[in-house]
């Protein structure tokens, strides 16, 4: 059996971090909204990295303020 420890030493070692996401909570950001997701809120995304937007639809340009921040994802409000 392998020990997981050895291989997160060597991870650190040769500079592997995991990816952190791009914004925190309390930024504003203006974004497009490029699609809707399943439950209808728009989504944007900023380096790649996936913003839900309720009150939203496709091609609406508008000032966000994260309110959540995920591992792989976040919310955000309106805001003005």
């Amino acid at each position: 059996m392998m020990d997981i420890s050895w291989v997160v030493s060597e991870l650190k070692r040769s500079g592997f971090q995991s990816r952190k996401p791009p914004v925190k909570r309390g930024e504003h950001y203006r974004v497009r909204i490029e699609s809707l997701g399943r439950g209808g809120d728009g989504i944007a995304r900023i380096r790649g990295f996936v913003i839900f937007v309720p009150k939203t639809n496709v091609g609406d340009e508008v000032e966000i303020e994260i309110k959540n921040v995920k591992e792989r994802f976040a919310f955000a409000e309106v805001v003005g």
